[in-house]
């Protein structure tokens, strides 16, 4: 629901969060989990406003929560989003949510700006963790027009498989492998048959990729056995962030049949360290993706009202490309793509239902990712194998240089935003990964 929290008049005591091109204005207020990156010590849970990083727990302790807003505050010692926000009620997470905009608000008197501000730490002196203790990991296929592309490339009379427009496809990820932003990438190792006449090698993958995803975070899980109702979905969402799921394209074209993907997959995905609430993201909701005249409307279970009128969410998302010669020439990364979430054919709440309508016991802290984000026109397709064409079609870059597909020392970079008139802009900071040499 649009509250008073979404107000676009409302202004911080904090200037760099009144900043028109700032993604964390009072409006939004994302969760993070943090140090002090000058001691890698009292790792803490943290909440973005302007360029500064602001202490949960140590605003606890200079008493600046109280009633409702306690109850999550007191917990935000457990070092872990799971433990101390995710899994409380959204009636609670509400009531933080205003006692934030409370303390952070040009409004809020001096004696509540002095306790505040001791606990404000610039954001390039923090050190970000994992925000969550991330127990499993589903990546889902939910872009129509990035699993159209696809399925073009390998399977141009038949696109689409028979299944897509009825399931939301998805395959159970490595969680291990899940890395903050920042995180350095070492170029993975595989089996590569390049040569359909040779046997295998087992090289440094040479086609090596990014995809642009939004990953959400499983707040309230449900218990083993007891499916999650497409109305009740959302209630078991605590909110969302930025995926980069690294892809070696020739390894997957090797392995992946008959069970999909596995080595090409798990080596390393990316996540962004602000995790955007639900209620942050309020303004921002738009119908499901309208689905083309003749295709089958989402079986009884995957549907609802809701889900119809408010299932999607109107999110911009870049990605940029910055090689090793840009950075040695102070040369601004290039801008690759720009997508949008609410061209995926599957909203959040339907991925959800479904993994869990085989009573699938999902828990807190768990992530599921979309799938590849890609649009319909060419600058929307969002990963090189889809850019490229299968590298049959290289990028020329500002500076001379081409790319079919990722090279070592270039860094990805992918950002994502909000936007409607009458809402602040709310975004979602970066996801950035370097790709080293193969070990």
């Amino acid at each position: 629901m649009i509250n008073e929290t979404h107000d676009p008049n409302l202004k911080s005591w904090i200037e760099s969060a009144n900043a028109a091109d700032t993604d964390f204005p009072i409006q939004n207020l994302p969760f993070c989990v943090f140090t002090r990156a000058c001691t890698y010590e009292n790792v803490r849970v943290g909440v973005a406003v302007g360029d500064f990083i602001l202490d949960v727990y140590a605003c606890y302790e200079c008493c600046l929560f109280d009633d409702e807003s306690f109850n999550i505050a007191v917990s935000a010692d457990n070092y872990c989003l799971d433990h101390s926000v995710m899994k409380k009620n959204k009636n609670l997470q509400a009531a933080f949510r205003r006692r934030l905009v409370e303390i952070l608000s040009e409004t809020a008197d001096e004696e509540t700006r002095k306790n505040v501000r001791r606990n404000l730490i610039p954001v390039d002196e923090v050190q970000f963790y994992l925000p969550a203790h991330i127990g499993d990991y589903t990546d889902f296929y939910c872009s129509i027009f990035h699993a159209t592309n696809v399925g073009s490339m390998f399977r141009p009379d038949n696109p689409l498989l028979p299944n897509y427009k009825y399931v939301p496809i998805g395959y159970h990820g490595r969680a291990s492998s899940i890395v903050i932003s920042g995180t350095e990438i070492v170029r993975p190792k595989g089996q590569n048959r390049a040569d359909e006449n040779a046997p295998p090698q087992y090289i440094p993958a040479k086609n090596l990729d990014y995809e642009m995803e939004v990953g959400f975070f499983v707040g309230n899980g449900n218990e083993l056995g007891e499916p999650v109702s497409i109305e009740d979905a959302e209630d078991h969402i605590f909110g969302l962030c930025l995926v980069n799921d690294w892809s070696a394209r020739d390894v997957q074209a090797w392995e992946y049949q008959p069970l999909g993907p596995f080595l090409a997959k798990n080596f390393a995905t990316s996540i962004s360290p602000f995790v955007v609430t639900m209620e942050a993201l309020a303004p921002f909701r738009v119908p499901a993706f309208e689905r083309a005249e003749g295709d089958p409307q989402p079986l009884d279970y995957l549907s609802s009202d809701a889900s119809e009128k408010t299932g999607g969410f109107d999110i911009t998302l870049e990605v940029y490309l910055q090689t090793e010669k840009m950075r040695d020439a102070n040369a601004e990364p290039f801008l690759l793509s720009r997508s949008n979430m609410k061209d995926l054919y599957w909203t959040i709440g339907q991925m959800l239902t479904h993994h869990a309508s085989n009573g699938c016991n999902l828990q807190t802290g768990d992530l599921m990712a979309t799938g590849t984000v890609s649009g319909n026109a060419k600058d929307a397709r969002g990963c090189l194998l889809e850019l490229t064409w299968r590298g049959t079609e290289p990028i020329q870059l500002p500076n001379g240089e081409t790319r079919r597909f990722l090279e070592d020392g270039d860094e990805v970079i992918m950002k994502g935003f909000c936007e409607r008139e009458g809402f602040r802009r709310i975004g979602f900071g970066t996801c950035r990964g370097v790709i080293l040499p193969a070990a």
